[in-house]
């Protein structure tokens, strides 16, 4: 659940086919299309998964090009995107977390997802030269006025998920974080989440891009329960973040429909508690 919306166990993450290394686009639309077709209903974008400094946006394009050539009623899904962090183009990442700009962010990606109101929007990263109640606030006004159905945050601590719950009023849907076998350092903000009855979203929930390849490798319990179900290591670490609270939605990456149709089988694999235990000590 996010909000009062039932959502697939699993979402998509859009990220790997708009950055570097992306596939040609029909690649990406065909992945789309064969998550919506296996029973998702989440895809997680950010106007900054990009490039070039003008194609801003480029994911949320793309998805929406995609849903629109679905077979799968585009209503039924919930596109999760993301404002106030920004890619001038030259390989860098900077904030802006000014309210006039998440404002502004946020209707030119309603109009990118060809919609009236995004279903979530999400802060992407505290801006440290605004504070961090202004930033949470215009997301506050944005639900007030429309633009947006539901309001989350990323990347933030306890205290910033306290925050934006109270400047809210209770009405913070999301926190995505990144959560991983690798890098467990949100384990408080997930039992937070829990506490709230707040969805999470872990980014990255295999480790990256360029790790998500090695993970059995490079956690060897993560590998060895896979042998025992005949299945991959990444399905593993997903049934993992699936059994740490009713309140997970791993966003696996994917830029080919080989790969998020895996991911999803997770949903299906059940995890002994002793099983759980050697991959939490991994």
């Amino acid at each position: 659940m996010i909000g009062q919306r039932t959502v697939s166990a699993i979402g998509l993450g859009g990220m790997p086919m708009s950055i570097e290394g992306r596939p040609e686009r029909e690649r990406s639309v065909r992945t789309i299309h064969a998550a919506l077709e296996a029973g998702v209903t989440m895809i997680d974008t950010a106007d900054a998964y990009h490039l070039y400094a003008d194609e801003v946006g480029h994911n949320e394009t793309l998805i929406a090009e995609a849903l629109a050539s679905s077979s799968v009623d585009a209503a039924d899904v919930l596109v999760a995107t993301k404002g106030g962090h920004l890619r001038p183009g030259d390989g860098s990442w900077n904030l802006d977390g000014r309210p006039e700009h998440l404002k502004q962010a946020a209707r030119d990606s309603a109009t990118r997802l060809g919609v009236e109101a995004i279903g979530l929007y999400q802060f992407h990263r505290p801006d440290p030269n605004v504070p961090y109640a202004e930033s949470v606030g215009a997301l506050a006004d944005l639900l007030d006025d429309g633009t947006i159905q539901m309001a989350g945050i990323s990347n933030a601590g306890v205290d910033q998920i306290r925050e934006a719950s109270d400047v809210l009023g209770g009405r913070l849907a999301s926190v995505q974080n990144q959560f991983s076998p690798a890098v467990r350092k949100a384990r408080d903000e997930l039992v937070l989440c829990d506490e709230l009855g707040v969805a999470f979203l872990p980014w990255s929930p295999l480790g990256g891009i360029r790790r998500a390849p090695q993970l059995g490798d490079q956690h060897g319990a993560y590998g060895d329960v896979a042998r025992t179900h005949d299945v991959s290591p990444q399905q593993v670490a997903l049934a993992w973040h699936l059994a740490q609270s009713p309140h997970v939605i791993p966003i696996p990456g994917a830029s080919r429909p080989e790969t998020i149709l895996d991911s999803l089988a997770a949903a299906e694999l059940t995890l002994s508690d002793d099983e759980l235990l050697r991959l939490d000590a991994d």
